[in-house]
């Protein structure tokens, strides 16, 4: 299965016993923004046979920072909960301005989970007329077990010494500084040294993902070398993952800061840029 499939092929595909298809929007954490219920939207109207992986709740909540990588034990059990196994073949959407489902791919592949997106999520299913459902299906619990946990991880200890192109995927505003950031404890700005490509630059009009061609223009008009070692930040690790995945399509893996902003922002310790990269 690619990393990328299609409504049709989706749509050709459902039904099928080792397919488990997830949507993993999430709700945004950031002070003022817009609040979404994945739960409410889930039960609006879903594609047939779809479960919720609740990514909200799929995070390490004894870590102060928000959003980071679930423990395995946490994570293993969603996955058994779900019907997950070995065999599946795992599609992941999302109904998100933020395209969480790029942030459920990158956790799942840290745990061995190798799963594909649906271009364009269900913003594009649904304009082309496809069939929604509203009840949740009842999932055969699995015995699921993570595989060796991956790297593409990187703490800030990491940060502060690496050499890797750092790719910021938030908004130009927030990265120069000209719009404070909206969690009060962090300064504005950016790591220096850093590039950056807001995440929503990587997609067409409808939502589905750019050429990989396009793709790269944007790598390099932001002054980056795809082909060389990129890490990914954004605020807290999520849109990070939209930075990953872009990478991904062009087959290169991009670790991801999973502290990203809210934690480097809020260390007084660490250096801040502010102005255009």
């Amino acid at each position: 299965m690619d990393a990328l499939v299609t409504t049709a092929w989706l749509a050709d595909q459902l039904g099928a016993n080792d397919l488990v298809v997830l949507d993993a929007t999430y709700t945004s954490t950031l002070p003022g923004s817009a609040k979404q219920d994945p739960r409410a939207e889930y039960a609006a109207g879903h594609i047939p046979g779809a479960l919720l992986l609740d990514l909200d709740t799929l995070v390490d909540a004894e870590d102060p920072l928000p959003s980071m990588l679930p423990p395995r034990d946490l994570f293993e059990a969603r996955m058994a909960e779900l019907g997950v196994s070995v065999h599946s073949r795992v599609v992941l959407y999302d109904s998100s301005p933020h395209h969480t489902s790029c942030r459920a791919w990158w956790v799942l592949g840290r745990f061995g989970v190798e799963a594909a997106l649906l271009d364009g999520g269900i913003a594009k299913w649904q304009a082309e007329g496809r069939p929604l459902e509203h009840d949740a299906p009842s999932p055969v619990r699995s015995n699921f077990e993570a595989g060796m946990p991956r790297t593409q991880v990187r703490s800030l200890a990491e940060m502060q010494a690496t050499d890797e192109q750092i790719v910021d995927a938030r908004s130009a505003a927030r990265f120069t500084g000209d719009e404070p950031d909206p969690r009060a404890e962090c300064a504005p700005g950016h790591i220096p040294g850093s590039k950056n490509v807001p995440q929503g630059r990587f997609f067409e009009a409808d939502g589905s993902w750019k050429h990989p061609d396009a793709i790269r223009t944007l790598f390099a008009d932001a002054g980056l070398e795809p082909d060389k070692p990129l890490v990914a930040t954004c605020g807290s690790g999520i849109t990070a993952c939209v930075v990953a995945f872009a990478a991904h399509l062009l087959g290169r893996d991009a670790p991801v800061y999973d502290g990203s902003w809210s934690e480097w922002g809020a260390d007084p310790a660490t250096p801040k840029a502010l102005g255009p990269a």
